[in-house]
């Protein structure tokens, strides 16, 4: 085993196939697939300059209630370039005149969720518990982690436990007591999948007029693009252009904790199967754009996509994909689509309505911590026009 240590409420291990399979078993969460050792084995193992941690929270009588995913990741202030550009820029010139902050070395952050999907994604707990009380203990795992100076050789900068959706937040609320601060990210954009869809006609005939022929239109704009499926045994063909196409969009973003390694798509599709669906879209045989997502329980996970922009107008190459995903989700019978977040006036066009995510942050130290307490509370998610495609409007649950 190479697990960090044991203490009294808590295991930690360094690699997901280092914890037993009695605590899967008795955990029962296998079946959402973001906390399935083969999904984390393929983030893991593809992500070498990530430091990965997986912690299994115990009961009195030794038995675990919870499991937790944890990721240290290296933060560039310089890598802010969206709204919150200004605040970074106040939080580095007190930071640098203090001594707190070096610009040559990143943040080291420690994050407990999914570093590459929004959502709850990175937190299990038993139903049967006081999911207050795990949260509690899970802060502090967190901190005792870090404490123990042996198993890292930098200094953690700051704690973030991420994407906590409305109805959770009278359990991590929790987290206020330990000195976390709470802000809105972007909104993940969530579509409701009506069950007496059949196929992608009766989502068409769903919608009212004006957008009806919005995406009539995309449809014929995209029709000389020919689809292909992408697994493991194609992807070194394509692996180069994919990776091109994935930076054009990823460049587009306000910052990123991490960049995605794209050969994890082969041990995604080798470890998920038709769970894990990769889409490429080839115009007179060149690759322009390709899609990627994850069928979890009842739900279509949009995942990362590719665009070459140079064809993204005249083909309508963007929409075409947010259209594929709602046929995806139909022919599958399923009930709920996750596009995430970005460009979400585009996705409340197909259908899509907000729901708010929360983070809480905590900087190690106490004074750089009150410091950003000031500048947290200004944090707030890029407003946009909300879309209202349909006949009959059905909203996300959330407030």
């Amino acid at each position: 085993m190479n697990f960090c240590k044991k203490v009294h409420n808590a295991d930690y291990y360094v690699a997901i196939e280092d914890v037993p399979d009695h605590i899967w078993n008795d955990l029962g969460c296998t079946n959402n697939l973001y906390f399935n050792p083969n999904y984390l084995s393929s983030i893991a193992n593809n992500h070498p300059e990530i430091d990965f941690w997986y912690v299994v929270l115990l009961n009195d009588e030794k038995k675990p209630i919870a499991f937790a995913t944890i990721q240290v990741v290296d933060f560039y202030l310089e890598s802010v370039q969206n709204e919150l550009k200004g605040i970074v820029s106040q939080i580095k010139k007190i930071g640098r005149s203090l001594g707190l902050i070096s610009p040559q070395k990143p943040f080291k952050i420690l994050t407990c969720g999914n570093t590459f999907v929004s959502g709850e994604h990175g937190i299990f707990i038993k139903s049967d518990q006081n999911k207050q009380k795990v949260i509690k203990e899970l802060a502090k795992s967190v901190v005792q982690l870090v404490n123990d100076e042996k198993q890292f050789n930098y200094k953690i900068s700051g704690f973030m436990l991420k994407d906590f959706i409305h109805e959770s937040l009278f359990i991590s609320d929790e987290l206020l007591e330990y000195n976390y601060h709470s802000f809105n990210v972007e909104p993940n954009m969530l579509m409701q999948v009506d069950e007496d869809w059949l196929d992608f006609t009766d989502y068409l005939s769903a919608m009212k007029t004006k957008f009806r022929v919005k995406a009539k239109k995309a449809m014929e704009r995209s029709f000389p693009l020919e689809t292909i499926q992408i697994d493991q045994y194609n992807l070194d063909e394509y692996a180069a252009e994919m990776k091109e196409l994935y930076k054009n969009v990823s460049s587009k973003a306000g910052f990123n904790l991490g960049s995605f390694n794209l050969e994890t798509y082969k041990d995604l599709k080798r470890n998920l199967g038709d769970n894990y669906v990769i889409r490429g879209y080839l115009l007179n045989g060149k690759l322009i754009g390709f899609l990627s997502a994850m069928i979890c329980q009842n739900n279509l996970d949009a995942h990362f996509v590719g665009i070459n922009y140079e064809y993204n107008r005249e083909y309508a190459v963007y929409q075409r994909m947010l259209y594929d995903y709602i046929q995806i989700a139909i022919e599958n019978r399923l009930q709920q689509i996750n596009f995430g977040r970005t460009a979400s006036e585009i996705k409340s066009s197909v259908g899509a309505e907000p729901q708010n995510l929360t983070i809480y942050f905590r900087h190690k130290n106490h004074i750089p911590n009150k410091i950003l307490s000031f500048f947290i509370n200004k944090i707030q998610p890029t407003p946009f026009n909300q879309k209202f495609p349909f006949k009959v409007k059905t909203l996300v649950a959330q407030n």
